[in-house]
Protein backbone atom coordinates (compact mmCIF):
# COMPACT_ATOMS: atom_id res chain seq x y z
CA UNK A 1 0.00 0.00 0.00
CA UNK A 2 1.44 3.51 -0.66
CA UNK A 3 2.40 6.17 1.88
CA UNK A 4 1.19 9.41 1.30
CA UNK A 5 3.87 12.17 1.98
CA UNK A 6 2.96 16.13 2.46
CA UNK A 7 5.07 18.20 -0.16
CA UNK A 8 5.85 22.31 1.14
CA UNK A 9 3.91 23.12 -1.78
CA UNK A 10 0.55 21.27 -0.45
CA UNK A 11 1.63 22.86 3.20
CA UNK A 12 0.10 26.36 1.80
CA UNK A 13 -3.13 24.61 -0.11
CA UNK A 14 -4.27 22.83 2.94
CA UNK A 15 -3.90 26.19 5.21
CA UNK A 16 -6.81 26.94 3.82
CA UNK A 17 -10.15 25.58 5.12
CA UNK A 18 -11.54 22.44 2.64
CA UNK A 19 -14.88 23.50 3.58
CA UNK A 20 -17.14 26.40 5.18
CA UNK A 21 -14.69 27.87 8.55
CA UNK A 22 -17.66 28.80 10.92
CA UNK A 23 -15.63 31.33 13.51
CA UNK A 24 -16.82 31.85 16.73
CA UNK A 25 -16.17 30.49 20.43
CA UNK A 26 -16.80 26.95 21.15
CA UNK A 27 -20.49 27.37 22.21
CA UNK A 28 -21.02 29.45 18.95
CA UNK A 29 -19.73 26.50 16.60
CA UNK A 30 -21.21 23.84 18.30
CA UNK A 31 -24.55 25.60 18.69
CA UNK A 32 -24.05 25.77 14.84
CA UNK A 33 -22.93 22.35 14.22
CA UNK A 34 -26.13 21.65 16.08
CA UNK A 35 -27.93 23.36 13.83
CA UNK A 36 -26.80 21.91 10.05
CA UNK A 37 -26.45 18.13 11.71
CA UNK A 38 -30.49 18.86 12.50
CA UNK A 39 -31.41 20.37 9.28
CA UNK A 40 -29.18 18.38 7.14
CA UNK A 41 -29.35 14.73 8.31
CA UNK A 42 -26.04 14.22 7.06
CA UNK A 43 -25.35 10.44 6.02
CA UNK A 44 -22.39 10.44 8.64
CA UNK A 45 -20.69 12.70 11.19
CA UNK A 46 -16.95 12.20 11.03
CA UNK A 47 -15.04 14.66 13.94
CA UNK A 48 -11.34 15.10 13.06
CA UNK A 49 -9.34 16.54 16.20
CA UNK A 50 -8.91 16.05 19.41
CA UNK A 51 -10.91 19.40 20.71
CA UNK A 52 -13.72 19.10 17.83
CA UNK A 53 -14.40 16.01 19.13
CA UNK A 54 -14.36 16.66 23.05
CA UNK A 55 -16.84 20.16 22.25
CA UNK A 56 -18.99 18.44 20.04
CA UNK A 57 -19.21 15.30 22.52
CA UNK A 58 -19.65 17.78 25.95
CA UNK A 59 -22.40 19.40 23.39
CA UNK A 60 -24.44 16.12 22.84
CA UNK A 61 -23.42 16.07 19.70
CA UNK A 62 -23.16 12.14 18.48
CA UNK A 63 -20.64 11.26 15.90
CA UNK A 64 -20.39 7.99 13.58
CA UNK A 65 -16.61 8.14 13.80
CA UNK A 66 -13.92 10.58 15.94
CA UNK A 67 -10.42 10.79 14.64
CA UNK A 68 -8.14 11.79 17.88
CA UNK A 69 -4.45 12.11 18.63
CA UNK A 70 -4.93 12.91 22.07
CA UNK A 71 -3.18 16.42 21.73
CA UNK A 72 -4.52 19.57 21.35
CA UNK A 73 -1.65 22.11 19.67
CA UNK A 74 0.82 19.85 20.40
CA UNK A 75 -0.12 19.45 24.11
CA UNK A 76 -1.88 16.82 25.85
CA UNK A 77 -5.62 16.69 25.15
CA UNK A 78 -7.85 17.33 27.90
CA UNK A 79 -10.16 14.15 28.81
CA UNK A 80 -13.43 13.95 28.73
CA UNK A 81 -16.34 11.39 29.14
CA UNK A 82 -16.48 9.13 25.78
CA UNK A 83 -16.75 5.57 25.78
CA UNK A 84 -16.79 4.44 22.63
CA UNK A 85 -18.37 1.62 21.06
CA UNK A 86 -15.07 -0.07 18.93
CA UNK A 87 -11.73 1.60 18.85
CA UNK A 88 -9.33 1.47 16.00
CA UNK A 89 -5.50 1.90 17.08
CA UNK A 90 -3.27 2.73 14.08
CA UNK A 91 -0.01 5.01 13.67
CA UNK A 92 0.56 7.93 11.36
CA UNK A 93 3.63 10.22 11.62
CA UNK A 94 3.46 14.35 11.15
CA UNK A 95 2.80 15.40 7.48
CA UNK A 96 1.77 11.74 6.31
CA UNK A 97 -0.63 9.27 5.50
CA UNK A 98 0.39 5.77 6.34
CA UNK A 99 -1.33 3.13 4.45
CA UNK A 100 -2.36 1.27 7.65
CA UNK A 101 -3.86 4.45 9.02
CA UNK A 102 -5.90 5.06 5.44
CA UNK A 103 -7.42 1.82 6.09
CA UNK A 104 -8.73 2.20 9.64
CA UNK A 105 -10.06 5.39 8.47
CA UNK A 106 -12.04 3.28 5.62
CA UNK A 107 -12.74 1.03 7.91
CA UNK A 108 -14.16 3.32 10.76
CA UNK A 109 -16.49 4.90 7.85
CA UNK A 110 -17.92 1.62 6.60
CA UNK A 111 -19.00 0.86 10.73
CA UNK A 112 -16.17 -0.64 11.69
CA UNK A 113 -15.01 1.60 14.62
CA UNK A 114 -16.48 4.92 15.64
CA UNK A 115 -13.06 5.92 17.60
CA UNK A 116 -9.54 6.13 16.04
CA UNK A 117 -6.82 6.81 18.07
CA UNK A 118 -3.78 7.84 16.12
CA UNK A 119 -0.24 6.94 17.85
CA UNK A 120 1.21 10.27 15.70
CA UNK A 121 -0.95 13.01 13.74
CA UNK A 122 -4.54 13.04 12.83
CA UNK A 123 -4.43 16.15 10.76
CA UNK A 124 -4.09 14.79 6.84
CA UNK A 125 -7.29 12.18 7.86
CA UNK A 126 -9.47 14.59 7.14
CA UNK A 127 -8.66 13.99 3.34
CA UNK A 128 -9.23 10.39 3.26
CA UNK A 129 -12.52 10.81 5.69
CA UNK A 130 -14.00 13.19 2.64
CA UNK A 131 -12.60 11.03 0.11
CA UNK A 132 -14.17 8.10 1.54
CA UNK A 133 -17.29 9.12 3.40
CA UNK A 134 -20.26 8.39 1.67
CA UNK A 135 -22.13 11.72 -0.03
CA UNK A 136 -24.18 13.46 2.01
CA UNK A 137 -21.58 13.10 5.18
CA UNK A 138 -20.48 16.00 6.96
CA UNK A 139 -16.61 15.84 7.80
CA UNK A 140 -15.86 18.23 10.85
CA UNK A 141 -12.20 19.66 12.24
CA UNK A 142 -10.81 22.42 14.14
CA UNK A 143 -9.33 25.43 12.21
CA UNK A 144 -6.96 26.65 15.43
CA UNK A 145 -8.05 29.97 17.14
CA UNK A 146 -10.33 30.25 14.28
CA UNK A 147 -13.56 27.72 14.83
CA UNK A 148 -14.09 24.87 12.62
CA UNK A 149 -14.55 23.97 9.46
CA UNK A 150 -17.48 22.18 8.06
CA UNK A 151 -16.93 19.91 5.02
CA UNK A 152 -20.06 18.91 3.24
CA UNK A 153 -19.55 15.53 1.52
CA UNK A 154 -20.10 15.26 -2.40
CA UNK A 155 -18.56 13.92 -5.58
CA UNK A 156 -17.06 17.73 -6.17
CA UNK A 157 -15.35 17.51 -2.69
CA UNK A 158 -14.17 13.75 -2.95
CA UNK A 159 -12.54 14.61 -6.11
CA UNK A 160 -10.97 17.45 -4.44
CA UNK A 161 -9.57 14.94 -1.53
CA UNK A 162 -8.36 12.72 -4.41
CA UNK A 163 -6.36 15.72 -6.42
CA UNK A 164 -4.56 16.47 -2.74
CA UNK A 165 -3.66 12.98 -2.56
CA UNK A 166 -2.50 12.89 -6.26
CA UNK A 167 0.01 15.86 -5.24
CA UNK A 168 1.24 14.27 -2.47
CA UNK A 169 4.74 12.11 -2.74
CA UNK A 170 4.09 8.64 -2.62
CA UNK A 171 6.30 6.03 -0.83
CA UNK A 172 5.86 2.58 -2.07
Amino acid sequence: MTKYVLTTRLRKTLSRPLGVLVRGTEDECNQILQQVIAKENPTKVILVGDTVSRNATRRGIRADLMIIDNLEQRSRAQTYAFKPKRKLKTKNPAGTIEAQAREAVEHAILGGGDLIEVDGEEDLLTIVAVQTSPSGSLVVYGQPNEGIVLVRVSETKKAEAQAILDQMDKVG
